[in-house]
Parts: structure tokens; sequence; C-alpha cells
């Protein structure tokens, strides 16, 4: 199979690409390679991989990326590229529609005009907003979110629905529940907390520790991503993919600690505009049509991604 991965050069694509090319698809990679986070990562995360078409190209440029997909005989396009995190989009919601929501129609229009018959788009769980029944399904009705960054993943999803029935596109949106594991993006709790706690800085602690996340080993969530390449159910659906456990924020940062065998200094913090108080994942739906297995609970995935945290060159 010959795949496109949009974002392939961040923390879940290049984990997706690496096992796509082990297990012999042709992949090319998509990423503009921003300053979000240092690129020179995202660089060093495909350096491993030996030769991978590489397309540096933004989304928003709806040009550059019907050249792309035009011209590449694509069997299957996975699009992971999109401007992350909550509190971000709270301060730059522009940024967040054009990239998330302009360039994902950019894609989809793509896909169309070149006959691309599979999109299999990252979502987030974000788009379940403070609903209070938990777990969340698929299922549930989703009339409120709390951030530009859900409202962009949300349209996105809708988007991609429109393009299946109009125009008989397979589509697949992937709702990801708080992934983790080596190559973690820098700025997301794990990552920094480790960090931190790791050189002797205090970490902020937004709220009172109690809430919680289904947080997701990032092998779990390619093994789902890799059934959707063959997945031939409903020609639109959406599956959630976590490890439907919880893990309060205080819980999170004891597992840190022991991982690493340091104690965390907490500054204790007001709770943040636009994160969500719960998430957590039914995923029956995954597990009976795509046979997901999740496999790593948090209690052995801090300790892995400790291991990877210290074969980094660079810390102090």
């Amino acid at each position: 199979m010959h795949i496109l991965v949009t974002g392939g050069a961040g923390f879940i694509g290049s984990h997706f690409v690496e096992k796509c090319l082990s297990l012999g698809h042709r992949v090319a990679v998509l990423d503009d390679f921003n300053n979000f986070y240092d690129p020179a990562i995202k660089r060093s995360n495909l350096a491993a991989f030996g030769p991978v078409a590489v397309h540096e190209v933004d989304i928003r440029d709806e040009r550059g990326v019907g050249a792309v997909v035009e011209q590449g005989g694509f069997d299957a396009i996975v699009h992971l590229a999109a401007r992350a995190g909550v509190r971000p989009s709270i301060k730059e919601p522009k940024l967040y529609i054009d990239t998330n929501i302009s360039g994902t129609f950019h894609l989809l229009e793509a896909a169309r005009r070149a006959n691309v018959p599979r999109f299999i788009c990252a979502s987030s769980s974000s788009v379940y907003g403070v609903l209070k029944t938990a777990p969340f399904r698929e299922d549930m009705c989703l009339n409120q979110t709390i951030s530009p960054y859900a409202a962009t993943k949300l349209a996105a999803e809708q988007l991609c629905s429109n393009y299946s029935h109009l125009y008989g596109l397979r589509t697949i949106n992937l709702r990801f529940f708080t992934v983790y594991g080596p190559r973690q993006r820098p700025d997301l709790a794990i990552h920094s907390f480790t960090r931190a706690i790791w050189e002797g800085r205090s970490i902020q602690q937004f709220g009172d520790g109690s809430t919680r996340r289904d947080y997701t080993y990032v092998d779990d969530i390619v093994q789902g991503m890799l059934a959707c390449l063959t997945y031939e159910g409903a020609l639109c659906d959406v599956f959630n993919l976590g490890e439907s456990q919880t893990t309060t924020l205080s819980e999170l940062i004891a597992s840190i600690e022991k991982a690493l065998g340091k104690t965390a200094l907490i500054q204790r913090m007001p709770e943040q505009p636009g994160d969500v108080p719960l998430t957590y994942a039914d995923i029956s739906k995954a597990r009976a049509l795509l046979g997901y297995d999740p496999r790593t609970k948090i209690s052995e995935g801090i300790p892995r991604f400790v291991e990877w945290f210290h074969s980094l060159p660079k810390r102090s």
C-alpha cells in the first residue's frame, strides 16, 4: 500500500511511519516542520528510518497539497498534521481554524480529485467537551466543545462525513485519548514534567490534581491506526482509541516521581480555561470492528517513557 502521512515527522506520525515501513508499505510524508516545537526534533525522528519521500508543505497551501496528492498515486491518506493543544488554540484561534479546518478541507478535496480511496483523520478526545456521562462513546451527542482546538477537530470530522456522503470517499476519524510514549512532544505534560523533575525545577499543577485522563501509549494507538488501513465497514466511521482507564493528575505525577527516583516540586495553579475535567474512552466499538487491543497500562508506559528520556543525548 502507498500511504501519505501528513504530520509524519511528529510524535505519533513518526511511530506510524516507522511501523508502516517495517510492514513493507511505501510511505511518503507531508510536513511543514513548523516551529511549534524545535523542527530539528521532527527531522531527527525521520532520519532514523532511512530514505523516505518528504514533502515540506503547509496544509494551508491548497496548491501545494494538491500537487503532492495528485502526483502521488496514494492508496490512503493518514492525516495527522494539525495545530495541537487546547491552551495555544485559545490564544491563536484563527491559526487553528486555518490549519485544522481549511487544511483538512484541502486534503479532502485533493483526495477527491486524485481518487484516493481512503482518508484516515486524527481527531481528539477533546471533542467530548465536559460530558458528565463516562466512559465516552462515539454515538454520544456532541453539542458543546470548550476550546477552539476541540471545535476544529469536530469540524474536521464533519468535513470527512461530507466527503463520504457526497463523493464516496471512505473516511475514518480516530479520537485519540492523551497519547504518550517515546518522542512525545516536549510541551506535553508527561514529557515536560519528567524533564522538570529530573532537572530539579518545579512543575505547574493546574487545579487540585483530581482531573482524570485516559492516557494511551503510542504503540497501542499505532495498532488501531494500522487496522484502519484495511477496515471495510461503514463508509464514514469514527472510533475512540484510548486505554479505557483513567489516571488522576496527582497519580500521574507520583508515577513519574517513582520512575525517576526523584520528588517533584509542585507549584499549584488555578484550573485553565478549555481544560476538561475528565477523558475516558469506551473502546468497545474499536475492539469489535478494528480488533483494537491496547495492552500498555500506564504503570508500564511511564517507566518506558522515562527509559527513553534517559536515552536522549542532551539533558541537564
